[in-house]
């Protein structure tokens, strides 16, 4: 693992905003794009709890999660794939995420100014926690299909 790639991760995490879930459910699997706030390496996203992607994570917390700008040619891209499981928040944890996702998304932040459409299905969601278990981070710039995993370890200072 190159020492500067926690750094570089962590910079892509807060400059993009959409994540791509994969799930799987009665239905088989499932893809599924939200908007997200990294706080380490976890990710804290909202949804409606009767999305199939939500309903999936019912029967299975299990999660792959990737995170990449769109490119039309392979020499600039980079991204992260990543695993984990999810968990519904509620209480101190659901207030912990509405907060950091204000900040990345002041509308969500700042309800008092968003519009009503926004206001009344934010009464309508649920929030998510996704704890990752294992990150790579696929860097194209070094190389077609680079990739590099991050140690996110119990020891590890960047966990």
């Amino acid at each position: 693992m190159s020492p500067d790639l926690p750094s570089r991760v962590r910079q892509h995490l807060q400059r993009l905003h959409v994540a791509t879930l994969a799930t799987v459910g009665p239905d088989g699997p499932w893809a599924a794009a939200v908007f997200y706030v990294d706080e380490g390496w976890d990710l804290y996203f909202l949804s409606s709890p009767t999305s199939r992607h939500a309903l999936n994570l019912t029967h299975n917390a299990q999660i792959a999660v990737t995170i990449q700008a769109d490119h039309a040619d392979w020499p600039g891209i980079q991204g992260v794939q990543l695993e984990g499981t999810v968990e519904l928040l509620q209480g101190d944890a659901e207030t912990r995420a509405r907060h950091l996702y204000g900040q990345k998304f002041p509308v969500v932040g700042k309800l008092a100014q968003a519009p009503a459409a926004i206001v009344k299905a934010l009464t309508k969601v649920r929030w998510y926690r996704v704890t990752t278990r294992r990150l790579f981070f696929i860097d194209n710039t070094h190389g077609f299909g680079h990739r590099e995993e991050l140690d996110l370890g119990a020891g590890s200072a960047d966990r």
